[in-house]
């Protein structure tokens, strides 16, 4: 391991993404870690900026050869992880990772780094203020919605895993308190 690491993580509606592009514009210290990932790649996506597209197989391989710093089986067969070499090519660059994951990928990485990552837990002012966030979004049908209020409501529980939590009730006080946090942290 080689240098520091932000892992900032949420309920989906609390914040999480962002906070975490705000940081990446006013923080040239830090590069966005990209996630590899066994699913198929979207239209709209580009392979080595959204995601790395691996195969299933490939994902697996590479679980057993311990290529990755985490990983996760999210749904039968559809995984997800971070590669060691995409933390060599961030500190290759003399930068620090940041991380936008959901909170058990969150807590393997803060297991990994240990004090050498700062994990932050973007905490929405209440379930209610997150379902009302979610529906503003147009995107959800009510079974989806329904089914993210529950995980929310079950990733709250994993709040007091993290260094800082934030209350995200102001976006824009948050993302100012969580700049000065992360620069405290990087030394910078």
């Amino acid at each position: 391991m080689t240098g520091k690491a932000i892992i900032v993580s949420a309920p989906s509606g609390a914040g999480k993404t962002t906070i975490v592009r705000h940081l990446l514009k006013v923080i040239p210290q830090l590069d966005f870690s990209i996630s590899a990932c066994s699913r198929a790649k979207r239209a709209e996506e580009t392979s080595g900026k959204d995601y790395y597209f691996i195969t299933g197989d490939e994902f697996r391989d590479k679980i057993a050869r311990e290529e990755f710093v985490e990983w996760q089986e999210v749904y039968p067969g559809s995984y997800y992880g971070t590669l060691k070499t995409e933390m060599d090519r961030i500190w290759s660059l003399g930068k620090s990772p940041i991380f936008d994951v959901d909170v058990v990928g969150a807590v393997n990485l803060k297991k990994y780094f240990g004090e050498q990552g700062l994990g932050i837990f973007i905490h929405p002012p209440s379930i209610e203020e997150l379902e009302l966030r979610l529906k503003k979004r147009g995107t959800e049908s009510d079974e989806t919605l329904r089914k993210r209020v529950d995980k929310a409501a079950y990733e709250l529980t994993f709040a007091q895993l993290f260094d800082k939590i934030i209350v995200n009730d102001n976006l824009e006080v948050k993302c100012l308190e969580v700049v000065e946090m992360v620069k405290e942290f990087l030394e910078i």
